[in-house]
């Protein structure tokens, strides 16, 4: 595991054991059961949709609120927008997020029937609760942070909590991981996002040929997720043809003067493009079957 995932994980844990000293597990669960249902993530028949990213500080790009005056007018123009999900940094120390930012962004999405999206270095079932009670409709998992007991423990509590899950991979040994455990859950009811994100790091670089060549390695029957990189018009049309059904984008969209415009502008090319390759792949089809 890289240095920053150590650090994250490391941070992570410190910040679960003071939470659970504070509010105790049982009755963690006992307020995510009782929190009314969070919108659900709904994926458009068009192919292609956006998980809009909400961070005020990244560690490859720095301070990121320059064009954000709050959480909420922010988020609220993603939705607008068209994003089918907005995911929210709650990592306070080197992302500057807390879990007031999820819960600001899920009652204002609420209205927009779209679901917040925890993303933090999730290391305990706690944590996904925490999510649950903060207004969150999904949480990220990332593979490379856990063992395959972990893993499955977050994705039940999830299941249980009705929330989706994003689980990320950085490498092929990730996907093999993720491939594993998913071969065991073939009878949950859950809702479960497969991405690649195509960030190095060590270097904190982006590696954008990373999508073209892990996307075959995923799992078949789950939607594909970009994640890191994507920052065009092009980047998501490459990403489309490549197979992915969606595109995880922040730091783009953080440092747009007009998020909902852009967002909108990135859903467009997306879904034209998805169109397009649906169209090739018919008339592909079609040329090849035996004439009478």
């Amino acid at each position: 595991m890289s240095g920053l995932l150590t650090e994250m994980a490391r941070l992570s844990c410190e910040r679960y054991e003071q939470a659970r000293a504070i509010v105790p597990e049982a009755e963690l669960w006992a307020r995510a059961s009782a929190m009314p249902p969070a919108p659900e993530l709904k994926l458009s028949a068009e192919g292609f949709d956006l998980i809009a990213e909400c961070k005020l500080h990244s560690p490859s790009a720095g301070d990121l609120s320059s064009h954000t005056s709050d959480v909420q007018s922010r988020v609220a123009s993603y939705g607008l927008g068209g994003a089918a999900a907005v995911s929210v940094l709650t990592e306070p120390t080197r992302f500057g997020g807390e879990l007031a930012h999820l819960t600001q962004a899920a009652q204002v999405l609420a209205p927009l029937k779209v679901p917040t999206m925890r993303k933090d270095f999730l290391v305990e079932p706690y944590q996904v609760m925490e999510a649950r009670v903060a207004g969150a409709g999904g949480v990220l998992v990332i593979a490379r942070m856990l063992d395959k007991s972990r893993i499955t423990a977050l994705l039940d509590c999830a299941a249980m909590l009705h929330l989706f899950v994003l689980i990320e991979a950085f490498d092929a040994d990730d996907i093999q991981l993720i491939n594993e455990v998913l071969a065991n859950r073939k009878q949950h009811s859950e809702q479960i996002l497969v991405g690649i994100n195509c960030r190095d790091l060590q270097t904190l670089k982006v590696n954008f040929e990373r999508f073209a060549e892990l996307v075959d390695l995923l799992p078949a029957n789950y939607p594909k997720v970009a994640e890191s990189g994507v920052s065009s018009v092009e980047d998501v049309k490459r990403v489309v043809q490549l197979g992915f059904q969606m595109a995880l984008i922040g730091t783009t969209l953080m440092n747009s003067a007009d998020p909902r415009a852009l967002a909108g502008e990135l859903l467009s090319a997306g879904r034209e493009m998805a169109l397009a390759t649906r169209t090739q792949s018919v008339e592909f089809f079609a040329a090849e079957l035996p004439k009478n």
